[in-house]
C-alpha cells in the first residue's frame, strides 16, 4: 500500500472515531462542569485541601487560585527532582541538576513537557509516577478549568462570577481525565505497551556492548501524556519507542487520544452557552486546519523530489518503519496543532517544508484543535478578533454570543495574541545573537536557525517537541526555555480570565437584523482567515529565514 493511501485511510479512520466520540464526550464534559452535585471522593479532596467548592469566584480570585496552585506544583516537582538521589525507587539515578530540575518542573506544570534529558537514564520511578505523571493530570485540568471559566463568561449575565477553580480542577481530573486514562492505558497494554515497576536489566548486546533498559508504568503515563496533550515521554525516544508505542494500531489510538478532548470541548462550549451551532462553527474551523495540515504534511513527506526519496517511497529518514510516512505525518500534525509535543519520528528529519508545517502549526497558536482547554480558549480569542474585524468592515459595534466586544475586550484579546510571539521571537533573536547558544547547534545555516526557532516556539506555545539537532541541556537553554514556558502558559491565562470577567459583567445584547451570525459557514471562513493572517504577519519573516529557505533550496 502506498504511503499516501495508507495515510488517507488512517485520516478517515480518525475522522470517524472522533465524530463518534464528539457528542457523548462533549455532553459529558458539559454536565461535569455544570452539575451541582459533588462525588464523595471529590468531597474528600475538598476537605483535604480546605476548599469550598460552592463558593463562586470572580476573575481575580480565580486567577489567584490558578497561579497559586501552579506555583506550588513547580516547587514540589523541583524538590522531588533535587531529592531523587535519596528517594526509594530512584533506580540508582542521582539528583537532577538545579537548572534542569527548574526546566523540567516549569515544563510539566505548564503542560509543555519539554524534555532536555533522557527519561530512562535520568528519572526513577518516584519522579516519573509521583511527579511527572501527576502533573500530566493536573496541568491538563488547569487548562480545561480556564477554558470553562471563559465559556461561563460568555454565558453569564451581570454577575462577574466564573465558577470555582478548585471544583473545576478536581472534577476535570476525577470525572474526565482519570477514567479516560484508565481505559486508554488498558488499550495500550493490550497493544503491547509496558506497564510495570521493574528495575534496570540487560536486554541484549548490540554493536559489541550490552543494552540495558528499565521498565516502568509506561502505558498509564503514555495514556495521560496523550489525552492531556502533555507529550513528555517515559523514554528519550518518546512515542517512537516500542515500549510506549508498539505498533501501527497503538499509534493511531494515541493520535485519537491527543485529539478527542480538544475536539469534544467545542461541543461542551456549545452546550454551556445554550447554542450547539456556535460549537459546530468552532469545530468546523478547527477541522479545516487539521485536515488541511495533515494532507499537506503527507504530500510534502511522500512526494519530495530526488532518487533517494523515490526509491524509499518518501522522506523516510528519522521515521519508524512500523508507522511509515502516513502515520508519522498524522502524528506530527496532531501533536503540533495541539500542545502535546509527543513525537513518533524526528521532526528535524522531515523535509524543509514538512518541518515548516510543524512550526506553523504551533505558531497558529495551537488552536486547531489545540491543547486540552488552551485550544478552546485560544480559538475563542480568535473569534473575538474575527467579530471585531467584521464590525469594522460594516461599521457596527461587534458582538459575540450576545456580548459587546468593546475597547476593553479587544485590548485584552490583543494582549493575549502578543504574548507568545514576543517570547518566541525575542528569545530566538537573543539566542542567535549571543556566542554561546549557537554552539549547541549540530547544523548551521537555515536548518540551524530553525532548530532554535523551533525550540522557543515549542516552549512558549507549551508544546514540548523539538528539532533533534539542538543540544538544549545547557544552563542557557534550560533557563530561558523554562521562562518561556512559564510566561507562555500563565500570562495568556491572565488575559483570558480578565476577558471572561469582563464578559460576565455585561448584560446580554439582543440580536438584531444587523447582528453578525457567528454560527454560519461564512463566519467559520472569516475566523480561519483571521487565524492565518495573524500568524502570517507575525511569523512569516522568521519562517522565511528557516524552513522556507531550506525547503525552497532543496
Amino acid at each position: 500500500m502506498s504511503p499516501v493511501l495508507s495515510g488517507i485511510l488512517q485520516l478517515l479512520a480518525l475522522v470517524v472515531a472522533l465524530g463518534l466520540a464528539h457528542r457523548p464526550l462533549g455532553d459529558h464534559m458539559a454536565r461535569v462542569y455544570t452539575s451541582p452535585r459533588h462525588l464523595r471522593a471529590e468531597r474528600w479532596i475538598y476537605r483535604a485541601i480546605g476548599a469550598d467548592p460552592g463558593a463562586q469566584m470572580r476573575r481575580a480570585a480565580y486567577l489567584r487560585s490558578v497561579l497559586a496552585f501552579s506555583a506550588v506544583g513547580v516547587l514540589l516537582l523541583y524538590l522531588l527532582q533535587r531529592l531523587q538521589g535519596v528517594l526509594p525507587g530512584s533506580l540508582g539515578f542521582s539528583s537532577i541538576s538545579p537548572d534542569q530540575a527548574f526546566n523540567t518542573a516549569a515544563s510539566f506544570v505548564a503542560n509543555t513537557n519539554w524534555q532536555s534529558y533522557a527519561g530512562e537514564q535520568t528519572m526513577g520511578h518516584v519522579v516519573q509516577t509521583g511527579g511527572l505523571a501527576v502533573q500530566n493530570f493536573v496541568s491538563a485540568a488547569v487548562g480545561m478549568a480556564v477554558a470553562v471559566a471563559l465559556v461561563r463568561g460568555f454565558a453569564a449575565h451581570r454577575t462577574g462570577e466564573l465558577g470555582n477553580f478548585w471544583a473545576d480542577l478536581v472534577r476535570g481530573t476525577v470525572r474526565i481525565l482519570l477514567p479516560l486514562s484508565v481505559v486508554g492505558a488498558l488499550v495500550l497494554v493490550a497493544c503491547g505497551a509496558v506497564q510495570n515497576f521493574s528495575g534496570i536489566h540487560e536486554v541484549g548486546r548490540f554493536t559489541g556492548g550490552p543494552q540495558q533498559w528499565n521498565g516502568g508504568a509506561v502505558a498509564s503515563q503514555e495514556a495521560i501524556k496523550e489525552l492531556g496533550t502533555n507529550g513528555g515521554g517515559y523514554f528519550n525516544a518518546n512515542s517512537a519507542h516500542p515500549f510506549e508505542n508498539p505498533n501501527g494500531l497503538s499509534n493511531l489510538f494515541e493520535i485519537f487520544l491527543i485529539l478527542v478532548i480538544p475536539f469534544a470541548l467545542t461541543r461542551t462550549f456549545g452546550r454551556m452557552t445554550g447554542s450547539v451551532r456556535q460549537g459546530y462553527a468552532i469545530l468546523a474551523t478547527t477541522l479545516v486546519f487539521w485536515i488541511g495540515f495533515s494532507a499537506l504534511m503527507m504530500w510534502t513527506e511522500s512526494a519530495h523530489h530526488g532518487p533517494a526519496f523515490e526509491i524509499a517511497g518518501g522522506a523516510t529518514e528519522g521515521k519508524e518503519t512500523r508507522f511509515g510516512v502516513g502515520g508519522s505525518s498524522l502524528f506530527a500534525v496532531a501533536t503540533t496543532l495541539t500542545s502535546t509535543g509527543a513525537v513518533n519520528s524526528f521532526h528535524s528529519s522531515f523535509t524543509g517544508l514538512g518541518g515548516g508545517i510543524t512550526l506553523l502549526g504551533m505558531q497558529l497558536g495551537e488552536i486547531a484543535p489545540g491543547g486540552v482547554g488552551s485550544g478552546l480558549y485560544g480559538m475563542l480569542i480568535m473569534a473575538v478578533i474575527a467579530v471585531f474585524v467584521a464590525g469594522l468592515m460594516v461599521g457596527r459595534t461587534p458582538e459575540y454570543l450576545g456580548k459587546k466586544i468593546g475597547t476593553r475586550e479587544i485590548k485584552l484579546a490583543a494582549c493575549y495574541l502578543l504574548v507568545t510571539p514576543a517570547l518566541v521571537l525575542g528569545f530566538t533573536a537573543v539566542a542567535i545573537a549571543l556566542p554561546t547558544p549557537p554552539a549547541s547547534m549540530t547544523n548551521t545555516g537555515a536548518h540551524g536557525f530553525s532548530e532554535i526557532l523551533y525550540a522557543y516556539t515549542s516552549g512558549a506555545n507549551n508544546n514540548g517537541s523539538a528539532f533533534a539537532g539542538l543540544n538544549a541541556d545547557t544552563p542557557w537553554f534550560n533557563t530561558t526555555i523554562g521562562l518561556a514556558m512559564l510566561l507562555g502558559r500563565f500570562l495568556p491565562m491572565v488575559f483570558v480570565l480578565a476577558l471572561a470577567g469582563s464578559l460576565a459583567e455585561q448584560r446580554p445584547v439582543p440580536a438584531t437584523s444587523g447582528t453578525l451570525a457567528t454560527h454560519t459557514p461564512l463566519f467559520s471562513g472569516l475566523l480561519a482567515a483571521v487565524v492565518v493572517v495573524i500568524a502570517g504577519l507575525t511569523y512569516f519573516p522568521a519562517l522565511a529565514l528557516g524552513p522556507l529557505a531550506e525547503g525552497l533550496a532543496s
